[in-house]
């Protein structure tokens, strides 16, 4: 039988998410809610937010833009980022966001993939996006420039046109409203197209409505503060480093805070010490983070430096934790620290833990609200508590289907409605989940199953290791664990592969030892999510499969 989730449904309004964001008119105020990191002079009220969203939203509807029509991003984050998505998600309109990192390649091929209409590009990004427009053949002249200075004087380079002058003005914007959705169009209407990590394969579009948003900022309330929202709530702070042209961020940085008018500082880019210093500065209590934050919380010695007792509560996603390293960075800092789980095909998230609930065993809690799962076994049976199962899970925040994919699609969503995870999991009779590890990145040694993200956890524990990412290796037509380590600076030049390889020897089973060996790089191949890129590792495993035949390696390795 399907796993409920423990927690009471909760109600999700079919609605444009404009209508749910600024549901209660006395709600937009002029609190501060997007603040800039760098500087905290610039800022949008919830108030200013949506005069901004209404300029923009009629002047999409001015430049011809009709429903279901796709304007993508290129940028790193700033505060006028929600605008833009508030702006054409509201106006039925579909926002995609192209990851600021990508190489023109890749931004082009999303470009045609997502068969853009517009394309709104951070000033660091003109070159990359319009070397991708050239290879996509997108014209030059529905490119914009897109930057948080909105003073009107912006000189954009090389001929372009700022975003500022697709606004319309505001005596046009007064008479706009967006429009309203019926129930059905709710459940239909596409709102965001973000892309899956693409580890196998091209990144595939994930098509997510407006319902779909609703729906899991709804759950997630739901399960994060069952007892409903209070005053006191919206005084949290958060601090937010996450991508926002990712699911993860979207969701927080933008919905979640609009929803509950929480205070958000948006840091542009990232780098641990400057998220520390801000952290010290603007005494956020509340953080959502990603695993390799987790590990240099409990790794680098300039964490030491700073005050983070404003720090109450973090949520962490993206990746499994070890439950050493989770209880470990919450002794040290005196917060709750658990996990939640899920996937851009979920909208973002599918399980947590409410605030009052404290977890010490790296559990990733239970599932949403108004969700439920099934486990079934390598023999497609259902399993029971405590056995692992590929994890299926069926609720309001399943995708609508992958953009222009029916075969992907069809192999992921079954005619029911149940997603197809590729996750591994065990659940037990509280409902708590535990994710074991993707089922297509499980290592067979000898017929039994190794889990990378195990013995990842394990390096972890090392005190030579900064990161660490495991892949089979295939060696004599076997397949063995091979570690890709980064080494702690400190220790550089005081430990050799072989040593990592005997520590972690003395800690395993037999078949889960690194037979394969161990390779020093200088970093953990991930993406902007904190995801491994474990498509890139199975490339280095093979090139140095490769190497290693050639060397002589034999079976006495073992």
């Amino acid at each position: 039988m399907p796993v409920r989730s423990p927690l009471p449904d909760v109600e999700i309004p079919s609605v444009n998410v404009l209508d749910y964001i600024f549901a209660n008119p006395d709600d937009v105020t002029d609190k501060p809610l997007w603040i800039d990191a760098d500087d905290t002079a610039k800022s949008l009220s919830l108030r200013q937010a949506l005069a901004w969203v209404k300029r923009l939203g009629a002047g999409l509807q001015r430049m011809g833009l009709q429903r279901g029509d796709v304007v993508m991003m290129c940028s790193t984050n700033h505060i006028f980022v929600p605008v833009l998505y508030l702006g054409v998600v509201g106006s039925t309109c579909a926002f995609t966001g192209a990851n600021p990192a990508y190489t023109p390649k890749e931004i082009a091929y999303q470009i045609t993939n997502s068969e853009a209409k517009l394309i709104l590009a951070h000033p660091s990004k003109i070159d990359d996006v319009l070397a991708a427009a050239a290879e996509a053949q997108f014209p030059r002249d529905r490119i914009f420039h897109f930057s948080d200075h909105v003073s009107g004087t912006a000189r954009p380079p090389q001929g372009l046109r700022d975003w500022t002058s697709l606004l319309a003005d505001d005596a046009a914007a007064s008479s706009w409203t967006w429009p309203s959705l019926s129930a059905a169009e709710a459940r239909t209407q596409l709102a965001t197209i973000n892309y899956s990590s693409g580890t196998t394969g091209l990144p595939k579009g994930v098509c997510g409505a407006h319902r779909n948003l609703v729906a899991n900022v709804q759950q997630l309330i739901g399960m994060r503060h069952p007892n409903g929202l209070t005053p006191e709530l919206e005084r949290d702070v958060w601090l937010a480093f996450l991508p926002l042209y990712h699911a993860y961020g979207q969701m927080y940085t933008i919905l979640m805070a609009a929803r509950r008018h929480v205070t958000v500082y948006v840091m542009s880019v990232f780098s641990f010490e400057r998220y520390l210093q801000c952290i010290e500065r603007y005494r956020p209590n509340a953080l959502q983070v990603v695993p390799p934050i987790v590990v240099m919380l409990s790794k680098r010695p300039e964490v030491q430096k700073y005050d983070l007792s404003s720090v109450r509560d973090v949520s962490c996603g993206a990746a499994p934790l070890k439950v050493d390293l989770q209880n470990d960075v919450a002794d040290r800092f005196g917060i709750n620290l658990v996990q939640g789980w899920g996937m851009t095909e979920l909208t973002c998230a599918a399980s947590g833990l409410p605030t009052d609930r404290v977890d010490r065993d790296a559990s990733c809690g239970m599932l949403l609200p108004s969700c439920e799962a099934k486990f079934l076994g390598e023999d497609g049976q259902e399993v029971g508590v405590g056995e692992p199962g590929e994890l299926f899970v069926r609720g309001p925040n399943v995708m609508l289907g992958y953009w222009r994919n029916e075969k992907a699609t069809r192999e992921t969503l079954d005619a029911e409605g149940w997603l197809r995870t590729g996750d591994v999991a065990v659940y037990n009779e509280q409902g708590m989940l535990w994710i074991v590890d993707r089922k297509k990145e499980l290592i067979k040694v000898n017929g039994l199953q190794v889990a990378p993200a195990e013995l990842e956890s394990l390096l972890l524990e090392n005190e030579h290791v900064a990161d660490a990412a495991v892949v089979g290796i295939e060696l004599d037509h076997e397949e063995f664990p091979r570690a890709y380590v980064q080494i702690q600076d400190v220790s550089k030049g005081k430990v050799q592969p072989r040593d990592i390889q005997d520590w972690l020897a003395a800690r395993v089973a037999k078949h889960k030892r690194l037979a394969g060996g161990v390779s020093f790089v200088d970093a953990v191949p991930k993406l902007a999510s904190g995801k491994i890129v474990r498509k890139l590792l199975r490339e280095w495993s093979k090139r140095d499969a490769a190497a290693l035949t050639k060397t002589g390696w034999s079976r006495s390795n073992l």
